[in-house]
């Protein structure tokens, strides 16, 4: 039996709710182009369904209109989708849920080779910090 990495994205991968307000008042930041990236990490309990949730915000004093918007939120969770399975396995050995937060802080729409090697790089940062 092989044991493939599964690339989908749950809901129960995103964050919402009240833990995305938590996410914000006490947690560990950072910066790596185009993102400003914050996360939280706690031990995994019974009730989490999966490792890593992510929340993923484009602000519209960035970018003013909402088809940019959506267009980098939709590259954003590709990038996530396809370069998550490092963070989710240096979770799962260390028995901890890490919530993250991708915040675009640049005020152009760039390619998605800059956002795929930016979201790969925060993931890198959380699993050194983890």
């Amino acid at each position: 039996m092989s044991t493939t990495p599964k690339y989908g994205f749950r809901k129960a991968e995103r964050l919402r709710g009240g833990a995305a307000d938590a996410l914000f008042r006490d947690s560990k930041s950072g910066f790596a182009f185009p993102y400003r990236f914050v996360w939280k990490s706690r031990p995994m309990t019974e009730n989490d369904e999966a490792e890593v949730s992510v929340l993923v915000a484009v602000p519209k004093r960035n970018i003013k209109r909402a088809v940019g918007r959506n267009l980098l939120k939709r590259r954003t969770r590709e990038a996530y989708r396809l370069g998550k399975h490092p963070l989710i396995e240096a979770a799962r050995q260390k028995g901890l849920h890490v919530d993250v937060g991708l915040i675009y802080s640049t005020k152009e729409v760039v390619d998605y080779r800059i956002v795929s090697r930016g979201v790969e790089t925060v993931l890198a940062k959380i699993s050194r910090g983890l």
